[in-house]
């Protein structure tokens, strides 16, 4: 549903921001974009990532683009302050109170193995046992109170945690779902006695049923809570310090944002906060360029995201693995990841084959070509031996390596054990890195039932547009979208996306027997509290969205698959037909003889923000008359050889500019290959559109 809003005066709420700030930490880099609609303009910066400190990082961007943070309306953060402590463990120590008899939960899990066909594995529960204590408490999975909650055992739990050092604490009781009233009491109880607010609460979190999904959900988010909580605290007391005068808001993993003073109360749902942000920016710049089926591929400098856009709207699940044994159960934006960046490192194992990544050079030392002491090749160096990337940056790199150096390395690491030179083995390093990407792309369409044909390929990160051409002739991709501005794409996604909140609500009742009114009626409640949350930013917007669906199986299966319902109150035959037709998409059978179950009720409240003139991003006084003038040079580019290829300044490129490959386009935050064959051409926001194959 879409709902224009009032005028700003009649809802009591700030003017339009006119001076926006997005700022995206990744591994590698921290890239800001700045629209400044006083003036009509638009700073870029791209700063190195201070992995000891993020904040570091955020003020050095905004100091290279010479913003006036006093001048700031609002500042849109992405972060990977979660994301990097729960996939390296760097969490907070942390208690679990859970219902008697239930404490190895966590370990257990679904009895599942690292290597399913390996007899050995590590697995690390989030929370060690010593600190997941019971208390007799139990409701059964109708709700109705089994055993009543000990609170002499609750406090005396309590104590105990706190006793052994525990940050952070999480209250998780058996089928709160269906009836929180235990955990509520609790938590009153627990707020009491903890002396800060790292409280986690299974059920308000998230309200599913599946005891394990929902407790490592409760338990990632404790863990993670105080680490986020001193993270904004500390940046958001430096921008005030330096002027800033306003709210900041956080990228949440779903693609929304939320304010800095509330994103700790839900740390899990900023896992994947970064990723989640470029998705967001592609989805809004393909719908501007009338391109609204796209598959996304973020290749940065130390892996690679791919995630699908149908219609507009990126795919969000409830259901990420984001490692072994580590479901995180909010919705957040189904990005799937590859080890495979511009500073993969490329090796011989010991049984004698080429292997790209996962092991990363980072930012520092980064790969042979920065200049920063990397000796070990990689996809960047790579690139620059097959004249993808510009050979001549070398000479600009203070005492740094030559283009010898990095062929000489080449040709010791990986050439002489497989037989090749230095540019054979510059090759194969692209076309395995290629391979890998391919399968990262045609894993997360098909598995979701889609062909790749359908779509076109959203190319960005730094590395991305490299590659993109390659990977979409290898898929018969028809068309690669590369945006204006692909290096700092994530950033742009801070700038561009919506105020949301997702709500999951389990029923778990054959469809045959759910109360549909009951149904209705929660829709209405879970869009109400959407609305009521959005109206809590200070944030303009020009209208609200809901989206609803409903998870759903047949009888005696565990796999769940998500419903799109038009509106919020559907009928019984029309959940039954709408079911077996997204089943029948999905895995092409029918079963008409299983009943089906409804598990979850489902509802996105979307804030749209005021629209951004992406065409701002290249300065349109930059632009030359014709090609020939937008031309820097040329020089050998490998393709199955060696071609004289034309190299071109994107910022030059004149608005009707028609390119056949092969050619190069360079620009500030990436390098575009235009393969043999394809052509490509600018739309109105200064988008190159790449024809494979013509």
């Amino acid at each position: 549903m879409t709902q224009s809003l009032p005028p700003a005066a009649e809802r009591d709420e700030e003017p339009r921001q006119s001076v926006v700030a997005g700022i995206d930490v990744g591994g590698t880099f921290t890239d800001l974009v700045l629209f400044d609609a006083k003036r009509g303009t638009v700073r870029l910066a791209k700063t190195p990532t201070t992995l000891d400190n993020q904040a570091f990082g955020v003020l050095n961007a905004l100091d290279a683009a010479e913003a006036d943070i006093a001048a700031l309306d609002l500042i849109v953060h992405g972060t990977t302050t979660t994301t990097n402590a729960v996939l390296e463990r760097q969490l907070c120590r942390t208690g679990i109170i859970t219902t008697m008899g239930f404490r190895d939960v966590l370990e257990l899990g679904r009895r599942t193995r690292p290597q399913a066909y390996g007899m050995k594995g590590d697995f690390r529960p989030i929370i060690p046992r010593d600190l997941r204590l019971e208390v007799p408490e139990r409701m059964d999975a109708r709700g109705a109170v089994v055993t009543p909650l000990d609170e002499d055992a609750l406090r005396s739990a309590i104590r105990d945690l706190l006793a052994k050092g525990c940050e952070a604490l999480v209250i998780h009781f058996l089928h709160s779902y269906a009836n929180p009233a235990h955990e509520k009491r609790a938590g009153d109880i627990a707020r009491s006695l903890w002396p800060n607010g790292n409280i986690t609460l299974g059920h308000a979190l998230l309200s599913e049923s599946r005891e394990y999904e929902r407790g490592v959900t409760a338990a990632v988010n404790a863990s993670v809570q105080p680490l986020l909580r001193r993270y904004v605290e500390r940046l958001a007391d430096t921008l005030a310090g330096r002027g800033y005068r306003h709210d900041m808001l956080v990228m949440n993993g779903n693609g929304g944002m939320v304010s800095a003073r509330r994103v700790a109360d839900e740390a899990a749902k900023t896992v994947m906060s970064g990723p989640a942000s470029g998705v967001m920016a592609a989805a809004y710049t393909g719908r501007r360029a009338g391109m609204v089926n796209l598959i996304t591929y973020d290749m940065g400098g130390t892996s690679t995201d791919v995630a699908l856009i149908r219609d507009a709207e990126p795919t969000v699940s409830n259901e990420i693995e984001v490692e072994y044994a580590m479901p995180i159960h909010v919705p957040m934006v189904d990005v799937r990841t590859v080890g495979a960046g511009g500073g993969s490192i490329a090796r011989i194992t010991a049984a004698g084959l080429l292997q790209v990544g996962p092991e990363s050079a980072g930012a520092t030392p980064g790969p042979i070509c920065y200049g920063r002491g990397g000796t070990k090749p990689t996809i960047s160096d790579a690139n620059l031996l097959l004249g993808r990337l510009n050979p001549a940056r070398l000479s600009k790199v203070p005492g740094g390596p030559s283009l010898e150096d990095v062929k000489a390395s080449f040709a010791r690491e990986l050439g002489e054990r497989l037989g090749l030179d230095a540019i054979g083995a510059a090759d194969a390093v692209i076309r395995i890195a290629n391979a890998r990407m391919s399968d990262a792309v045609r894993m997360v369409s098909v598995s979701l039932g889609e062909d790749p044909r359908d779509f076109a390929l959203f190319a960005f990160g730094g590395a991305g547009p490299l590659h993109a051409s390659a990977i979409a002739r290898e898929l018969n991709i028809p068309k690669v979208l590369a945006p204006s501005r692909p290096g700092i794409t994530n950033a742009l996604g801070c700038v561009v996306a919506d105020l949301r909140h997702d709500f999951v609500q389990t029923v778990n009742r054959p469809l045959a027997g759910v109360d549909m009114e009951a149904v209705h009626a929660l829709f209405a409640r879970q869009g109400e509290e959407g609305r009521r949350l959005i109206g809590k930013e200070a944030v303009s917007i020009r209208e609200i969205r809901e989206l609803r669906s409903v998870d759903m199986q047949f009888i005696g299966q565990t796999h769940l698959l998500r419903v799109p319902l038009p509106d919020a109150t559907p009928s019984r035959e029309e959940l039954q037909r709408r079911f077996e037709e997204a089943y029948l998409a999905r895995f092409h059978v029918e079963l008409p003889e299983i009943r089906a179950n409804l598990v979850n009720v489902n509802t996105s409240v979307i804030g749209r923000r005021e629209e951004i003139d992406l065409s701002a991003l290249i300065d349109r006084n930059g632009r030359k008359a014709r090609l020939s003038e937008a031309q820097t040079g040329s020089r050998p580019v490998w393709f199955s050889g060696f071609v004289e290829t034309p190299v071109y300044w994107r910022d030059h490129l004149p608005a009707d500019a028609v390119i056949a490959g092969p050619a190069i386009i360079e620009q500030m935050d990436t390098t575009i290959v235009i393969e043999p064959g394809d052509v490509a051409h600018q739309d109105a926001d200064g988008n190159i559109i790449i024809s494979i194959g013509g």
